[in-house]
This record gives C-alpha cells, structure tokens and sequence, in this order.
C-alpha cells in the first residue's frame, strides 16, 4: 500500500507528516479562525483598546476573562485572572455566574475550562487557530495505536497512562478510561509516583503523554530512575521506534512530544548567559531538555517561576527559560533585578501570540451584540472520562517545585 503523495492544499508533497513546507501549499482545514465571520478590526484601528473595555463593560457581571501568562499585554491588559492553564480553568468554573467565559490561551485550554465548567457557561477561544504544538503532537488514534503495540509486546497491563496537563480533552479522556490521570508541571513528580503505586512494585510502568522531557526530568531527577530506565515512544517510526525488549526492560515510556519554546533552549545556551552575565541565577521550566535542566540552578513551573523572581534579592541577576511575553513581564514589573531571557535569539510562544487585540475586540464585540462566537465543546463522553483523570489528579497530595 502507498501513502498519499499529495497534501490537502494539492502543492507539497506529503512527508508522512502533518506538516507544509514554507511557502509549499497551504491546508485551509488546519488553519481554523484565520477568517472570523464579520469584520476582524485591523490592528492598526487606534481605537482598539477603547473597543475592547466597552464592550467588556456592556457585558459586565456576565463576562470573564482569562488570560494565560504567556499572552502579550495588550491582550493580557484586559483579563480578570492571569495564570497556567489548570489555574485559570478552575477560576472559571468558580464564578457560576459568568455567562461567558473568553479564554486568552489556546485550545486545550479552552477546553479544559469547558469541562470543568457548568453546563450554562460557555467556552469562548477568540482565535480558534490558537492551537498548541505539543498537545497536536499526541492525537487519539496515534495513541490508541501505540496502545496495541504495548499490548502486543504483553505490557499493556502493566502500564498506567500519564497525560501532562498541555493535551487534547479526548487524551485526557483516554488516560482517564484506562486507569491514569491528569498532571501539571508542579505535581509531576507525585503524580508518576501515584502511578507506579498502582502496580506491583518494579513491575509497574508509565506511558507519560505528550511531554517527553517533563517525564524524563521528573522521572530521572526526582524517583531516581535512569536514562536507561525511559525509551521514547515514536508515533512516526514502525513499531513506535523500540523492540518488545525495550518495552519489557523500561519503566518511563516517554511519548515524543515536546514544547517548542523550551525545546529550542540548549546546555549552550546555559553557558553562554553564565559568560555573559555574572554571577547569574539560570532558572527554567521542566518542559527543557535533560541537558538544559541538569544544567540550571532553579527548574520550575510558570508559577514557581513567578514566584522564584518575586522573592529575589534586589541586585540579582536571572536568566529564565520559558517563553518571551512572560520574561519580558517580570523584567518590566521587576527593575531592581536583572531578568534576560535564556537565549538570545528571540522566541515567543507562536500559537499563544495569534490571541491579539483584533481578534479579542472581534470576540467581545460579538458577544456584547449577542453572537456567541468561537464556542468551545467538549462531548459528553470526554468530558466524563476527562474529569475522572482530572479528578485523580486532584486526590493527590499538594505539588512540590522540581528543584529546590
């Protein structure tokens, strides 16, 4: 059998990959809420922000905002509560009385408040392009596929699935159907622990979606696992890229999922700010690669981030690996330190940044006439299933920073 050669915009040539080539062919069906229906202010509309505070005041009491910490601040501006996306999802589903809930992020987050959400309010992603890299690179069937290959190898039974908070609703489900859970960047650690509970001990295995450095981090750095103890489960390779030997033998079967923001920072990039800046703290978030955290002095979620640059010393010196909006923010908000982005070439969170003050103003404006726009639903069944992952996430013990 012959893969198809052609991809949905009829110019590129397929590379196995849901990918185009710059400048190759274009695919309209993944380019959701490039076109808004009505008219999308141009961002050179002076008037904007003006726009955006009207009509957030026609809505009133019936209207919250949430804005994820990576967004740009002139999205940001206008949120009633900032934070990670866990954070920000149970904020909404503690107003009842919010009609509508506008989620500046992207979609899984958008629908991880749907689900926690009641049934009245509803969901609005004003950009529905705003996807996110990591979550789209484990997709539900890819999974259920991966699972017949353990099955195959005769470890299924032994394996409990692990999916980082920055996934799909249907993979969250799909943890909760199988006996898994639900984990943030701060509760990891005891999360993966929880999981291996759940097996006899050392015969127990964990498949940690869809973050492979996350899991490797908190399985190596914090349980005392090996390097040799995690193989990467590889969707685009025959038989996932590992023989029934390494599924036997392993205990961390990382999914190869990655963040593009903090995938990009490199052990070089480490020690070229340590050259460049004396004396400096090098703090960054568990989605980095192995070799950037075994590298840093601080690693912790964007909250822990947070509050690592609040309680610092006035005259010190940071150097922070995670996305650009937030460190520019703390640089702003804190100018009796010193905070430069980890790497020196620019990088903002992509997907994050299509969120921007045209298509808020467009999403509120819709709303205030009346027009619910964008409207994000997760069915049923995921949402069910869903909530039992997130719920045992939740009987969990507090989190605990990756590295004091």
């Amino acid at each position: 059998m012959t893969a198809d050669t052609t991809a949905r915009g009829g110019a590129a040539p397929a590379s196995g990959l849901p990918l185009l080539l710059l400048g190759r062919g274009s695919d309209p069906f993944s380019e959701r809420g490039v076109e808004c229906p009505g008219d999308l202010p141009p961002a050179s509309d002076p008037d904007l922000v003006e726009r955006a505070q009207a009509a957030k005041n026609a809505l009133g009491e019936k209207l919250f905002v949430l804005g994820h910490h990576y967004q740009r601040d002139e999205v940001i501006q206008f949120a009633d509560v900032t934070g990670d996306s866990f954070k920000l999802a149970r904020e909404a589903a503690a107003r009842p009385d919010a009609e509508f809930i506008v989620f500046c992020g992207v979609h899984f987050m958008a629908e991880s408040a749907d689900i926690l959400t009641a049934d009245h309010q509803q969901v609005v992603l004003p950009d529905l392009a705003a996807g996110c890299s990591m979550a789209d690179m484990a997709r539900l069937q890819q999974v259920e596929d991966a699972w017949e290959r353990l099955a195959d190898a005769g470890v299924a039974d032994d394996v409990v699935p692990i999916t980082y908070m920055n996934s799909s609703a249907d993979i969250m489900a799909y943890c909760g159907r199988h006996g898994g859970a639900v984990c943030t960047s701060s509760n990891a650690e005891r999360s993966l622990r929880w999981a291996f509970e759940q097996r006899p001990e050392g015969a127990g295995k964990v498949m940690f979606l869809p973050d492979q450095h996350l899991g490797r981090n908190t399985a190596v750095l914090q349980l005392g696992l090996s390097l040799e103890d995690c193989v990467v489960i590889d969707p685009h390779k025959p038989d996932f890229g590992v023989t029934d030997e390494e599924l036997r033998q392993a205990r961390m079967l990382l999914w190869r999922g990655h963040c593009s923001v903090h995938g990009r920072f490199s052990a070089a990039c480490v020690d070229d700010v340590r050259e460049r800046v004396p004396g400096v703290n090098v703090l960054v978030h568990p989605e980095c690669t192995h070799d950037v955290v075994t590298k840093a002095d601080y690693v912790g979620s964007t909250e822990y981030i947070i509050s690592m640059i609040e309680k610092a010393p006035p005259g010190s010196a940071w150097a922070i690996g995670t996305e650009l909006n937030l460190v520019k923010r703390l640089a702003a908000e804190h100018p009796d330190k010193t905070v430069v982005f980890l790497d020196d070439t620019v990088c903002f969170c992509a997907t994050m940044n299509r969120i921007d003050l045209p298509h808020l103003v467009w999403a509120l404006e819709n709303l205030a006439d009346g027009h619910v726009v964008n409207r994000i639903e997760v069915d049923e069944d995921v949402t069910h299933w869903a909530k039992v992952a997130l719920d045992r996430m939740l009987a969990l013990p507090g989190p605990a920073p990756v590295k004091d």
